[in-house]
């Protein structure tokens, strides 16, 4: 495992924009936020670009967060959002730098992709907020996640739900948004799943499409491989007329009445203001019961 070291007062977080263009103003006040955090701030070249739906051309945004992973001065690179744009850049990289020079990488939601890539390097990342969400999110989220850089202990408690199903699991943490993921099974950004915990999360998906993803998950074996799973929120779902006759809670436990897979909803993670970080990579052990719920970083 190639562990990033831990961040230090003083130290350099590069913003970079590897998928959709985002407003400079936003990007201001999340350098304000980090900065009262008690780190540096750059900007990727590109960073409040604007190509289309993007922030700039894919060579512009590989360019960007090449420049980023090769600069020794840089110790995380924060992506600005996600929407659209991860995969163009992912095969573009030399990531040789990032094995002797490991560093955190930031993200969530399209970020997913950069996640799974890292975890088949063996290389933890931080799946958190970004600035697009920095002005909305909780002190919580970001507290915590100046914690995490700074490498302290970062573990949770949080409410239950009636579709959990009890148990414990160790394993790696892994996953990222549902649709990202499922869209790399088959590819060669698939991790290994096998004895992980799988950590979930979606937006404006149909209830429909929830089902069949994870229909997905399950014919390619990932349901049977991993040790636990944890539900983030699962934020703006459509239904259908007529509607689909199920909650996604529902939808998601019904593929595990036949699995002893300990599940856990509600985390305080995914498209939604209290956006708290989830270290993948890192080993943890996690416990589900009638009366708590817990995860702890080992």
């Amino acid at each position: 495992m190639n562990n990033p070291p831990a961040l230090v007062k003083g130290d350099l977080i590069r913003i970079v924009a590897p998928a959709k263009a985002i407003d400079q103003k936003l990007l201001n006040a999340a350098k304000s936020i980090i900065e009262k955090a008690g780190f540096r701030v750059d900007f990727g070249l590109n960073a409040n670009g604007s190509f289309n739906y993007f922030s700039g051309t894919i060579a512009q945004r590989t360019s960007d967060f090449q420049a980023a992973l090769d600069d020794p001065q840089v110790k995380a690179i924060l992506c600005a959002r996600g929407g659209y744009g991860c995969i163009h850049l992912v095969d573009r990289l030399n990531w040789a730098g990032l094995l002797e020079n490991p560093k955190w990488i930031i993200g969530f939601s399209d970020v997913t992709v950069l996640h799974q890539h890292l975890t088949k390097m063996n290389c933890p990342s931080i799946h958190g907020t970004m600035p697009l969400n920095f002005q909305d999110n909780s002190d919580r989220s970001l507290s915590l996640l100046f914690e995490a850089l700074k490498g302290e202990p970062v573990n949770y408690k949080w409410k239950l739900s009636e579709y959990n199903k009890v148990g414990t699991a160790e394993g790696e943490v892994v996953g990222g948004n549902l649709a990202v993921l499922c869209s790399l099974i088959g590819t060669k950004e698939m991790p290994d799943y096998q004895n992980k915990i799988l950590f979930l999360e979606d937006v404006g998906e149909h209830l429909y499409a929830i089902d069949r993803y994870f229909f997905q998950l399950a014919k390619a074996g990932i349901l049977d491989q991993i040790r636990g799973l944890i539900l983030g929120s699962f934020t703006s779902l459509s239904d259908t007329n007529p509607p689909y006759g199920k909650a996604y809670e529902e939808i998601i436990r019904s593929h595990f009445d036949y699995r002893n897979t300990p599940l856990a909803f509600n985390f305080p993670a995914g498209h939604q203001d209290d956006n708290c970080p989830l270290i993948f990579g890192h080993n943890a052990e996690l416990s589900v019961t009638q009366d708590a719920v817990s995860l702890a970083i080992i």
